[in-house]
């Protein structure tokens, strides 16, 4: 295996010793602030099927009996695709579709199908490297099956052509694509990996119960969205005789908001990828402008019930791409088209598609040594969305640093 490929690792940073199977569910805080019972009487996730790219997924725990459709999974890439070497992958089947049986994890689309993808990260024997698919053929295969989204708890420091051009595909053949932004935010790293960096993929960052942006959740360029990524069980080794307490890291965040997304899909069958994506956006929670995304929480925390709810909400055009790049100079909004069955012609490069290293201005707020870096939420006040997040409030649109104040925005993908 390359160092490229060897350098990819699963998006989860902790997790400490046992928690029985009864404690699952009383350790998924954020079911009750996201307003799970709610949203499940519009939408359960049902006829969406999620593909998690990741270590193999396990069908067999309690809360995944019946989830995982193992025969769907293309043969090319079929190898050890229900044979997790490590619990990850199926840590984020559960947090996506699992059905809570005895006591397990409660997905937040309990009734979405996994279809499951193992592919070579961290933790892999080599003796199984040349057997196990890239990511790149993994996410070619799952484009070309009936998946609506694409789960990649994973990531890379480096630009990858073959990563890129997967994901140009797979966005061609109108799948969502969803990725972790990483938990390099603390060490001082801040640029964001991939597949989260690629074009027409939503960039997820972490937060905590206390309402607060992940310390090591990644900032940068490409995070789109914050969801939950702390304090939630999951399995750190893979013999899944029962859970371990704190799952951590923007895995987390994405699986769910792959559940999320699958939540609206369900509800609205008839959306693209970009409508869906455009609905996250809009009714995500912030406190600063919806077209100046920030480097630390993007568009803001998602609140997939603002969605389920309404049953007016214009979704937009079903092909213009929400995450194209705005261009100020300009005053305009550059859209991508990206019709269904249309083929993919990718012309990325590395040096136009590299993750673009933070600012000055961004650096300092990330924080050097002896910093403080966390960041607060702010409760919105007012109407039922009290029991909602606000993810860090206008702190998020301008950090104050060394006594000026630098606008944390940012240039977005390249179209």
């Amino acid at each position: 295996m390359s160092a490229v490929a060897g350098a990819l690792a699963a998006v989860s940073v902790a997790l400490a010793p046992h928690a029985a199977a009864s404690d699952a569910r009383s350790e998924q805080w954020y079911l009750q602030p996201m307003q799970a019972e709610q949203m499940w009487k519009h939408s359960t996730g049902k006829g969406v099927k999620v593909a998690v790219i990741d270590t193999g997924v396990n069908p067999h725990t309690d809360s995944l009996e019946g989830q995982v459709l193992v025969d769907e999974v293309p043969k090319a890439v079929a190898y050890g695709a229900a044979d997790d070497y490590t619990g990850h992958g199926t840590s984020m089947a559960e947090l996506i579709a699992g059905t809570g049986a005895n006591g397990g994890v409660r997905g937040l689309a309990p009734e979405a199908k996994i279809i499951p993808y193992r592919i070579r990260l961290n933790g892999l024997a080599k003796a199984e490297e040349k057997k196990t698919a890239t990511p790149a053929e993994a996410i070619r295969a799952a484009a070309d099956t009936d998946v609506k989204i694409i789960n990649m708890s994973f990531r890379s420091p480096y630009y990858n052509p073959d990563v890129e051009e997967a994901v140009t595909y797979a966005a061609s053949k109108g799948k969502m694509l969803i990725a972790g932004v990483g938990n390099d935010g603390d060490t001082g790293e801040d640029n964001i990996g991939y597949p989260a960096a690629a074009r027409y993929v939503v960039g997820v960052s972490s937060m905590s119960e206390e309402r607060d942006l992940s310390e090591f959740s990644s900032r940068g360029n490409y995070v789109d969205l914050v969801a939950p990524g702390e304090g939630v069980p999951g399995y750190c080794r893979p013999s899944f005789e029962s859970y371990c307490h704190g799952l951590e890291g923007t895995s987390a965040s994405t699986a769910i908001a792959s559940g999320s997304a699958a939540l609206i899909w369900s509800a609205h069958p008839d959306w693209t990828a970009n409508q869906v994506t455009r609905a996250l956006i809009d009714t995500a929670s912030r406190n600063w402008p919806k077209d100046k995304p920030t480097q630390h929480a993007g568009y803001g925390t998602i609140r997939p019930r603002k969605v389920l709810e309404n049953p007016n909400y214009d979704a937009g055009p079903a092909y213009s791409d929400p995450l194209a790049k705005w261009n100020s100079k300009k005053g305009e909004k550059l859209v991508t088209e990206i019709p269904p069955a249309s083929a993919a012609s990718p012309s990325a490069t590395a040096s136009s598609q590299a993750p673009e290293a933070s600012s000055g201005a961004g650096k300092a707020a990330a924080g050097s040594k002896g910093e403080k870096t966390k960041e607060t939420a702010a409760e919105s006040s007012g109407d039922d969305d009290s029991t909602l997040w606000v993810v860090l409030g206008a702190a998020a649109a301008v950090v104050v640093v060394g006594g000026g104040a630098f606008a944390l925005l940012r240039a977005r993908r390249a179209t």
